[in-house]
């Protein structure tokens, strides 16, 4: 299976050339920030697996967990497209949202559930 994510106007894309090894939703307030909704997104993928195309900017921060995150984001219009976790050097995660698939599948855990809305449904 081949999915490509891609930004808001098409300029940085990432390929990834398998089935994410796990898919997350999560809760934490920088997440919120980040994608401006009530949680974030991601599929995380091999990082052998994950092709990223196109020029992208960087963001680190420290994450809830302690660790490092570098997000590559586009610099023409802003969207956040795949994340280096510290935590976890061998994954690449890319925003769900990027794929624009309604398909996608669904995520497989919830993280830092403790700052999710009181009114956001979590299956």
């Amino acid at each position: 299976m081949t999915r490509v994510a891609t930004c808001a106007c098409g300029q940085l894309s990432v390929t990834c050339h398998q089935e994410p090894a796990k898919i997350a939703l999560c809760h934490c307030l920088e997440c919120q920030k980040r994608t401006g909704s009530t949680y974030g997104i991601a599929a995380f993928f091999g990082r052998a697996d994950v092709e990223p195309q196109g020029e992208a900017r960087q963001y680190t921060r420290i994450g809830d967990s302690g660790s490092a995150v570098v997000f590559h984001f586009c610099p023409t219009c802003g969207s956040s497209v795949y994340w280096e976790p510290g935590r976890a050097p061998d994954l690449v995660a890319v925003a769900v949202g990027a794929f624009a698939d309604p398909g996608f599948p669904a995520p497989s855990q919830s993280v830092f559930t403790q700052r999710r809305h009181a009114w956001v449904v979590d299956k």
